[in-house]
C-alpha cells in the first residue's frame, strides 16, 4: 500500500518513466471546474513546482499527477487515486482512463538527458469538496484556461478579434500552396472561418492543438524556446505580438496539461452524447433547470428550455420526488432524482450534442 508520502522518485537518464495524472471536473453553480495543483515533490514534479522561482514563461499550475510506483500502486487505477488523495485530499469513486500521452520532449527535461515521460490520464466526475493535500490545490474555472469554448452567451470575443485573424495569418505563411491549404482546412473546421461557423463541441481537442501548432498559445513559445535552448542557439527574443496574443488566450498549465484539459474535455462533452454521466455532477435531487444549467456548462452552448425537456422526457432517465424547490421568488420547482434503472433498459441514454453558431 502506498503510504500517501511524495517519495523522491530518480529513474535514469534517457529512459522512460510512467507517470499518471487526473482530469478531476465538477460543476459548481453553473461554472465548469477542473482542479488543479501547484506544489509537488515527487522528482516529476516541475522546478515550478518544486519552489524554484517562476519565470515568465513556467507555471506551476497542474493537473494531479505523480509517477507509478509498481512497488506500492496496485494497479494504474490505484497509483492515480493515490497521487489525488496525497495531493488534494479527494477520495475519488469512478475513474475512467482518458488517453495516453507520450509525445518527445512533452517534459522539456528530456531535451537535457531526463527520462522519456509517458502519462496515462484519467478522468474523473465530482462534486465540488473542500481540498486539503500537500498539493495546494484549488477548483479553477475550466474556461479560464480554454476561454474559446464557452459559447453560452455567443460567440466568444476572443475568437473574432484574435484566434481567427492570427490563425489566417498562420495559413497565410505556409510554405506550400498545399500546406496552406491544409492549415485553412484545419482552422476553418476547428473555429469556423465567418459569421456562418457552426461551433462542435466535442472538437475541443483539434482546437487547442491548432492553436499550439500556430505558436499563439503560451506553451508552444515556451516549448519553442527550449528547444532552442537545448540546441544551443539562444535565438532572438519572442514576437511580442506573438506574446501579447498568448496573454490573451487563457491561463497556461505546465507542461503539456492544457493539452490533457482539452482531451478531457473532448471525451466529457462526447460522452454526454449517449452516457447519463451528467448526473455524476449533481446533488441526488435536482429540477430540472438545473439539469439544464449543468449541461449547458459542460457543452458552453445553451438549449432549448422544452426540447430539452422532451429529450430529458423520452429517455425517461429521471422521476419526480413529490417534492418542491423554492427557487427565488418564482414559482416552487419540482425536484427529481436520476432513475438508474434505466441504465439496465437502454444502451444509448445521451442527450446528443447541441451545436452552436455564430449569430455576428
Amino acid at each position: 500500500m502506498s503510504t500517501g508520502v511524495e517519495a523522491p522518485f530518480s529513474p535514469a537518464a534517457g529512459a522512460a518513466t510512467l507517470s499518471l495524472t487526473a482530469v478531476i471536473a465538477a460543476v459548481t453553480d453553473e461554472v465548469p471546474r477542473v482542479l488543479v495543483a501547484r506544489r509537488m515533490q515527487h522528482a516529476l514534479a516541475t522546478p515550478a513546482q518544486q519552489g524554484a522561482p517562476i519565470l515568465a514563461a513556467d507555471s506551476p499550475d497542474s493537473l494531479p499527477f505523480g509517477p507509478f510506483d509498481p512497488v506500492s500502486h496496485n494497479t494504474l487505477d490505484h497509483g492515480c487515486r493515490q497521487w489525488v488523495e496525497t495531493q488534494t485530499g479527494l477520495s475519488l469513486r469512478y475513474v475512467e482512463q482518458l488517453f495516453t500521452f507520450g509525445g518527445r520532449n512533452r517534459d522539456p527535461r528530456e531535451l537535457y538527458g531526463g527520462p522519456r515521460v509517458v502519462t496515462v490520464a484519467y478522468l474523473a466526475l465530482t462534486q465540488e469538496d473542500r481540498l486539503a493535500g500537500s498539493g495546494e490545490a484549488s477548483w479553477r474555472d475550466w474556461y479560464g484556461f480554454l476561454p474559446w469554448e464557452d459559447w453560452r452567451t455567443g460567440t466568444p470575443a476572443i475568437i473574432d478579434q484574435v484566434i481567427r485573424p492570427h490563425l489566417a495569418d498562420w495559413a497565410e505563411a505556409a510554405p506550400t500552396v498545399a500546406e496552406r491549404r491544409h492549415r485553412t482546412e484545419r482552422m476553418e473546421t476547428s473555429f469556423g472561418s465567418g459569421p456562418a461557423s457552426v461551433f462542435d463541441p466535442v472538437r475541443a481537442l483539434d482546437r487547442y492543438e491548432v492553436l499550439y501548432e500556430a505558436g499563439l498559445v503560451p506553451e508552444a513559445l515556451r516549448d519553442r524556446a527550449e528547444l532552442a535552448r537545448a540546441a544551443g542557439d539562444a535565438g532572438a527574443l519572442p514576437d511580442p505580438v506573438r506574446l501579447a496574443v498568448a496573454a490573451r488566450l487563457g491561463s497556461p498549465m505546465a507542461l503539456d496539461n492544457r493539452r490533457i484539459l482539452a482531451s478531457a474535455l473532448a471525451r466529457l462533452r462526447g460522452k454526454l452524447a449517449y452516457r447519463p454521466v451528467v448526473f455524476d455532477l449533481l446533488p441526488p435531487t435536482f429540477t430540472l433547470l438545473q439539469l439544464q444549467r449543468v449541461v449547458e456548462a459542460l457543452f458552453g452552448t445553451t438549449l432549448h428550455k422544452q426540447n430539452f425537456r422532451r429529450t430529458i422526457a423520452s429517455l425517461d432517465v429521471v422521476e419526480a420526488t413529490g417534492r418542491l424547490e423554492a427557487v427565488g421568488r418564482g414559482r416552487p420547482a419540482e425536484l427529481y432524482s436520476f432513475r438508474r434503472e434505466a441504465l439496465l433498459e437502454r444502451r444509448t441514454l445521451g442527450i446528443g450534442v447541441p451545436t452552436a453558431r455564430s449569430c455576428d
